[in-house]
């Protein structure tokens, strides 16, 4: 593994060998002695404002020894215009690695490309892998395994959180649900794409959806640079939220999960979420430790 772009890119043992590292990183947190990026410098180049990823690539970097320094694109060249294989060209010769958060997914794959230094996918319109990879440890900690679970998204089940959530149901072992409304599931190209051999099912009936589930997943409504169809998607994703009687529905031990930022009385009821809020931090926790992974398995000697 030479970068982090997507899921789509990950094979199985990839997956299982981060999430396996994330649950030794977590367990050592604090006492461990190796350091994989000592003597290295890395970028977080981010268009996108953020508080769980940047928080936890600056930490999970520092942990492991390296130095960090952030970059939005106001901060730099990419922001008035220079192509980004330019940058990524003089960046390679100066960094060890980058952590890119942007709208554009062919930006982070050119940068790769370009820079020839690891680059990590912190989030484009087209997929959030370091999230799923977080959601999938967390999950195994909570219900021992994710092979033979189900899990259900509810909400807008086009954008970046499901698509990652329906590569990694096409490279593992569980079941995938996704409730939303017809103008808001996932593309017909995407899926094709995955292949019908996948355990992947759309519905527009989410109490069907989340019966005997055993993780319930929601994201936000109105995702970045979505503002301006906030009241549109309001509206027609006003009965795809995750309460007390949608829970009831799915298995008694059933995971409620939010990659957050939550807004209560959307996606989540307030009351759902605070009867959920140790999982739901535990998931935003093992960001910084799935990022660790994959950070030492990325890790170049300088």
């Amino acid at each position: 593994m030479k970068h982090l772009l997507s899921i789509e890119s990950l094979n199985r043992d990839e997956i299982y060998d981060i999430l396996e590292l994330g649950d030794s990183m977590k367990a050592s947190r604090g006492t461990h002695s190796h350091q994989p990026l000592e003597g290295q410098c890395w970028a977080l180049i981010f268009s996108k404002s953020s508080t769980r990823t940047r928080v936890s690539f600056e930490v999970g970097i520092r942990e492991l020894g390296g130095k960090v320094m952030f970059l939005s694109a106001t901060d730099i060249q990419l922001g008035r215009g220079e192509p980004i294989e330019d940058t990524a060209r003089v960046m390679g010769r100066m960094l060890h690695g980058a952590v890119i958060r942007t709208y554009c997914q062919s930006d982070v794959e050119v940068f790769a490309k370009h820079s020839n230094i690891p680059t990590i996918n912190a989030l484009t319109d087209e997929e959030h892998p370091c999230q799923i990879l977080a959601d999938l440890m967390t999950i195994r900690e909570k219900l021992g395994s994710i092979e033979g679970r189900s899990v259900c998204f509810i909400g807008d089940g086009a954008c970046n959180v499901p698509a990652s959530w329906v590569w990694a149901a096409s490279k593992l072992d569980f079941e995938l649900r996704i409730a939303a409304p017809k103008s808001f599931q996932p593309s017909p190209e995407l899926l094709t794409k995955v292949g019908a051999n996948a355990r992947i099912h759309i519905t527009e009936d989410v109490r069907e959806a989340a019966r005997g589930c055993d993780v319930l997943y929601t994201d936000v409504w109105v995702s970045m640079g979505k503002e301006k169809e906030a009241a549109l998607r309001l509206t027609e994703l006003a009965n795809y939220q995750i309460n007390d009687a949608l829970v009831s529905l799915a298995a008694p031990h059933a995971l409620v999960m939010h990659c957050l930022p939550a807004y209560r009385g959307k996606e989540i009821t307030a009351e759902t979420f605070e009867t959920h809020a140790q999982t739901l931090f535990d998931q935003a926790e093992n960001r910084l430790h799935a990022q660790k992974a994959i950070l030492q398995l990325l890790a170049k000697k300088p």
